[in-house]
């Protein structure tokens, strides 16, 4: 079963395995069961746990750190990797941003601010241990998706091979296709990337991301009209996706067929007025 123990949860915080048990008595992380009881925390659960301790080293008092989290806990994305997210606070309000932390308005310093693939680096070792000492093989897909997707902001290579053998029990799963689809992509594989982004969409016709992956990864290889196809059903699917329509743009003026390309780059303008683009 997919999950980290206490012992390694302890180990990447810093805190005696009490202290760990404790807080999720107190609900600032929601633990599976595994065999024989034993708690197993997602990588969700580290980054709230890594919160919880710099909230309450920052005195701030254990109920006000616990409306904190759970607030945090319904912002966090899902299923999708946290590698690029930033967790900062402004007292004990927690902001989640890509960017510079947040800073107390009274004194301009930060009470913290912490990137999540710095868990990432640590979580990284520990997937491998278990991968190699423990029963790696009762993992199915989906636990070795799930460590694909905490090993991304540490170890590409290590979490291609975690998409890899989620792929090999389960050749139509999705989300690890996307990943690895990605991960290859941004390596240079652009028919590689394709193969898996196809594969993604046969099990997920719809998924924006994934189209609009495959028309980049289409347009790098010199594709443009099937790449222009897969901007647009990712339109279809996602009609908030500016970028889809700043490519199309581009492509249909390479082409000649401006008036086609205004109309994409009319609704980037719009969709991102006031973004800062």
């Amino acid at each position: 079963m997919w999950g980290y123990r206490t012992s390694d949860v302890a180990r990447m915080l810093g805190v005696p395995e009490e202290r760990v048990r404790s807080w999720a008595r107190l609900g600032f992380a929601s633990p599976r069961r595994g065999p024989r009881g034993a708690l197993l925390f997602s990588f969700q659960d580290l980054v709230l746990l890594r919160s919880a301790r710099e909230l309450l080293a920052a005195g701030v008092p254990a109920r006000r750190a616990g409306r904190a989290l759970r607030s945090l806990r319904r912002r966090l994305p899902e299923g999708r990797t946290l590698a690029s997210v930033r967790i900062a606070a402004d007292g004990d309000r927690l902001v989640i941003r890509d960017g510079k932390g947040a800073w107390r308005p009274e004194s301009g310093q930060g009470l913290f601010d912490f990137g999540v693939a710095q868990l990432a680096e640590r979580v990284a070792p520990i997937v491998k241990e278990a991968a190699q000492a423990r029963d790696a093989s009762g993992l199915d897909a989906q636990a070795w998706y799930l460590w694909g997707c905490d090993l991304e902001g540490a170890s590409p290579a290590q979490a291609r091979k975690a998409y890899a053998r989620a792929l090999e029990l389960d050749p139509d799963h999705p989300g690890a296709n996307l990943n690895l689809g990605r991960l290859l992509h941004e390596a240079g594989d652009g028919a590689g990337a394709e193969l898996h982004y196809r594969r993604a969409l046969e099990a997920r016709p719809g998924d924006g991301v994934a189209l609009f992956n495959l028309g980049v990864a289409l347009e790098d290889q010199g594709k443009a009209e099937e790449a222009l196809l897969a901007y647009a059903r990712c339109l279809e699917s996602a009609p908030e996706q500016a970028d889809a329509h700043f490519n199309a743009s581009r492509i249909l003026e390479r082409l000649g067929r401006k008036a086609e390309a205004l109309r994409h780059l009319v609704a980037y303008r719009r969709l991102t007025r006031g973004g800062g683009r």
